[in-house]
């Protein structure tokens, strides 16, 4: 398996050495790991060198790293877990996200806050655009929606991304764990759920596309607020799981399982999800000129990585 550059965390950075001025919150998830992987001479703190559920430390530790930019790739995003640990889902993607906000304009620091679709209750029909009334469904995304409002409070330098049906070689993720379930006769997956599936891959390109914009904008001129990334084009969870098996027979796995199509309601789970949540980034692309990226071809990228990560040396 290919090996990653060697971990940041554990140690906190002089005042100044954070590697071309930016601050990664998070190391060990999907997009820090992306970010890692796209541009390793940044500086990543991961929990034990700063935790979110822990405001106040975590704010002196982005001021002693006198960042210019702080890329915040941390969240709590056990969405069912949160409706039974709300406090935790809340200090962490509320009050830690505040911190984080404070301590990036307390140093002049723009900040990249990456949010979520499950922001909207998924009445829509269409794609949501930034504008449209949000309606979280449960606490991850309640908690999530109050983490965007306290950051662009906090920090006016503060841009807000919210993506959908985040996925990556790595992790707990959606295309990881169908790849497990690969030896099953028949896997039955819901299929009246909409979205876009987006790789951290892409996203974390994404990001790092517009940062040298984020650092050098004034707080006159930096493109803060809310925007959406997510990939191009909808599915299903079903038709997400058709196409992941697809590219994958032959590559990574001998056989595949029939997908069975089932509604939300035969497939219940203590947190409701948005029946619709695809993400229209049409600002995205007008505003920093990143076009997104097909999610078949996002997605054949991601199970190229993974079959590479896998080969035997």
């Amino acid at each position: 398996m290919s090996a990653l550059p060697a971990s940041g965390a554990g140690f906190l950075p002089a005042p100044g050495n954070c590697a071309i001025g930016t601050l990664v919150i998070g190391e060990t998830g999907q997009l820090a790991r992306a970010l890692r992987i796209a541009a390793p001479n940044m500086t990543f703190l991961g929990r034990d060198a700063l935790d979110l559920a822990d405001p106040a430390a975590a704010e002196e530790a982005v001021v002693a790293c006198a960042p210019r930019l702080v890329i915040n790739a941390a969240a709590y995003t056990a969405v069912d877990r949160a409706e039974i640990d709300a406090a935790t889902a809340e200090a962490v993607n509320r009050d830690g996200v505040a911190a984080l906000a404070r301590a990036a304009a307390r140093t002049g620091a723009a900040l990249v806050h990456v949010s979520t679709d499950y922001v909207f209750d998924g009445s829509k029909q269409g794609e949501w655009v930034e504008t449209d009334p949000t309606g979280p469904l449960g606490v991850y995304g309640a908690s999530k929606l109050a983490g965007e409002a306290v950051a662009l409070a906090a920090n006016p330098r503060t841009l807000v991304l919210r993506t959908s049906w985040a996925y990556s070689p790595w992790g707990r993720n959606f295309v990881t764990t169908m790849l497990r379930l690969a030896d099953r006769e028949r896997l039955t997956v819901v299929d009246d759920q909409f979205g876009k599936p987006s790789s951290a891959l892409d996203l974390a390109e994404a990001i790092l596309g517009i940062a040298p914009r984020l650092v050098t904008a004034t707080e006159e001129t930096a493109p803060c607020g809310v925007f959406h990334y997510a990939g191009r084009g909808v599915t299903s969870w079903a038709g997400f799981a058709r196409e992941i098996f697809s590219q994958a027979r032959g590559v990574l796995v001998p056989t595949v399982p029939e997908i069975v199509p089932i509604p939300g309601r035969d497939y219940p789970t203590p947190a409701r999800r948005p029946a619709n949540s695809a993400l229209d980034c049409a600002a995205f692309e007008r505003v920093f000129g990143i076009a997104t990226v097909d999610w078949r071809a996002a997605l054949a990228r991601v199970i190229g990585q993974i079959a590479e990560e896998t080969r035997p040396r």
